[in-house]
């Protein structure tokens, strides 16, 4: 029921997500494969972005506050 990349659901966590996926309107698997997506999509935005490099004036003027 459960894929295998993730670990086994004890019988009360399968039960409560049975129920979650009856709700939804889903099957099991479904459900666990769409909250599996999701929780890799919430990873992602949580991702720090990459650094970007200074601008042009920034770089000037960090340039002229460094002494001689």
């Amino acid at each position: 029921m459960t894929t295998s990349t993730t670990k086994p659901l004890s019988k009360g966590q399968l039960a409560y997500e049975q129920e979650r996926a009856a709700k939804a309107g889903k099957t099991l698997d479904e459900w666990l494969k769409l909250k599996a997506k999701n929780a890799a999509d919430e990873a992602k935005k949580a991702a720090p972005k990459p650094t970007k490099k200074p601008g042009f004036f920034s770089r000037l003027i960090d340039k002229a506050h460094k002494p001689l």
